[in-house]
C-alpha cells in the first residue's frame, strides 16, 4: 500500500459492534487513540458524560479551568457539563460567537488575554465545549497558551463526534484560507455524549453525516451499509441509532490518525471533497454553508474527477447517491476564477501541486497530484454549471 492510498481489506465494523477491542459500559464505548507519546480516550455514546466523570476529574481537580464555549451551547447543554467541573479549583466560562465566525486570530488573542488576566498557568486546562469551530479554536489557543496547556474535547454536534475533535488537528481561519493557522495538539480525552445531538438542527446532522459517509466510503464499507440502512434515523436525530455510527466513524479515524499522526501519509484521504469544499468556504466567507455541506459538494466533485480517471459508475453513485438523500443546500453563485484562487492557497497545497483526494473505489481512495489547472478548471465549469 503506498503512502497516498487506503485498501480496503481492512479491519472493519458494522456501525454496531466494536471491531478494535473497545470497551464498552452502559454509558457508551470507550476507544482508546494513541499518538507519539501518549494516548487519550474517546467516550462515546448515550450517557458518555456520566462515563467521562472521572476521567474529568483527573484532568480537571484542583486546576484552573476555562471552558470556551458559545452562548446557545452552554444555555442547551451547560448544566449537563456542569458535574465534570466540580473537581476544579476555579472555572472560567469564555463564551465566543457559534460557528465558523469564532475561528479568527482575533478572537483567539482575546481569548488568550482573558486567561491570562484570570491567572491562567502552566497547569491550566482548557475544556472546549462546542461544535467543530469551538473545537478547533479552543485546542489552538491551548497549544499556544504558555507553549501549551492540556484540554479536553466535549463535541456537541455530529461533525465534531465522528471528525473534528478526534486526531489533534487544530487551526483558525484566515479570509484567504480555511485552517491557514494551527498546530497538532492531542487533547487528554473526548467525551462525544450523543444525548447531545438532541437538539441539533437537520442542517447540522446532515453536515456531520456527510462526514461520516467521507470516511465510510474509503475506510469502512460495513459503515457505510448502516448509513444507508439507518439514513432516516440518523436524519432525525435519534441517539440509539447515532451511537453506533459515531463509533465506527470515530474507529475509522483512529485508525488512520494512529498510523499518520502527522498527516504525512495516508491521513490525508480525510481530505476527501476538502479541497473543494475549503475554496468554497474562503471565497463565500465562511457564511454561505455549514462546513459538512461545502465539504459534500466538494465530494462530488471529486467524484466527477474520479469518474475521469477510471471509478466504476456505479460505485460511484452509491456516494453519490447518499449525499442527494441529505437534501445538500444550493450552491451560491460561485466564480471559477476565485475558487481556483483559493484551492491554490489550500493548506494540503505543495510548491510542485495541489493533492487531490480522489477514490478508486469504494473502501480504497489515493492522492492525486499530477491534475492540470486547465483540467480541474474545465470540470469546475462543467459542475457548477450542473449543479
Amino acid at each position: 500500500m503506498s503512502p497516498g492510498d487506503v485498501a480496503d481489506g481492512g479491519e472493519r465494523s458494522d456501525g454496531g459492534e466494536r471491531s478494535d477491542g473497545g470497551e464498552r459500559s452502559d454509558g457508551g464505548e470507550r476507544i482508546t487513540v494513541r499518538f507519539p507519546g501518549g494516548s487519550y480516550p474517546v467516550l462515546v455514546g448515550e450517557g458518555a458524560l456520566d462515563l467521562g466523570l472521572e476521567e474529568a476529574a483527573r484532568a480537571l481537580g484542583g486546576r484552573t479551568v476555562f471552558v470556551i464555549t458559545s452562548p446557545p451551547v452552554w444555555a442547551l447543554h451547560g448544566s449537563r457539563l456542569a458535574p465534570a467541573l466540580e473537581s476544579a479549583a476555579r472555572v472560567h466560562r469564555l463564551e465566543v460567537v457559534d460557528g465558523e465566525a469564532a475561528k479568527s486570530i482575533e478572537v483567539a488573542g482575546d481569548l488568550w488575554r482573558r486567561m491570562l488576566a484570570a491567572g491562567g498557568k502552566r497547569d491550566s486546562v482548557v475544556v472546549a465545549f462546542g461544535g467543530g469551530s469551538v473545537g478547533d479554536l479552543a485546542g489552538f489557543v491551548a497549544g499556544a497558551f504558555l507553549r501549551g496547556v492540556r484540554y479536553l474535547q466535549v463535541p456537541t454536534t455530529l461533525l465534531a463526534q465522528v471528525d473534528a475533535s478526534v486526531g489533534g488537528k487544530t487551526a483558525v481561519d484566515l479570509p484567504e484560507g480555511k485552517n491557514s493557522v494551527g498546530l497538532f495538539h492531542q487533547p487528554v480525552a473526548v467525551v462525544a455524549d450523543t444525548r447531545l445531538l438532541l437538539t441539533l438542527s437537520a442542517g447540522e446532522l446532515r453536515a456531520g453525516l456527510v462526514e461520516v459517509i467521507k470516511m465510510a466510503a474509503l475506510l469502512d464499507l460495513d459503515l457505510l451499509a448502516a448509513v444507508e440502512t439507518r439514513m432516516q434515523s440518523l436524519l432525525a436525530g435519534d441517539p440509539e441509532a447515532l451511537a453506533p455510527v459515531v463509533a465506527a466513524a470515530v474507529r475509522a479515524k483512529a485508525r488512520v490518525v494512529e498510523a499518520d499522526p502527522f498527516e504525512a501519509g495516508e491521513r490525508r484521504l480525510l481530505n476527501f471533497g476538502h479541497t473543494l469544499g475549503h475554496a468554497i468556504e474562503a471565497v463565500t466567507g465562511y457564511r454561505a454553508l455549514r462546513h459538512g455541506e461545502a465539504v459534500g459538494w466538494g465530494m462530488l466533485f471529486a467524484l466527477r474527477l474520479a469518474r475521469r480517471r477510471g471509478m466504476a459508475a456505479d460505485q460511484a453513485e452509491r456516494i453519490e447517491s447518499l449525499l442527494r438523500a441529505l437534501s445538500l443546500p444550493a450552491l451560491p453563485s460561485l466564480s471559477v476564477a476565485e475558487l481556483l484562487a483559493a484551492i491554490a492557497r489550500d493548506k494540503k497545497a505543495t510548491e510542485e501541486a495541489i493533492p487531490w483526494v480522489l477514490p478508486e473505489r469504494l473502501g480504497r481512495g489515493t492522492v492525486v497530484s499530477d491534475l492540470s489547472k486547465a483540467a480541474v478548471e474545465n470540470e469546475l465549469v462543467l459542475f457548477l454549471r450542473d449543479s
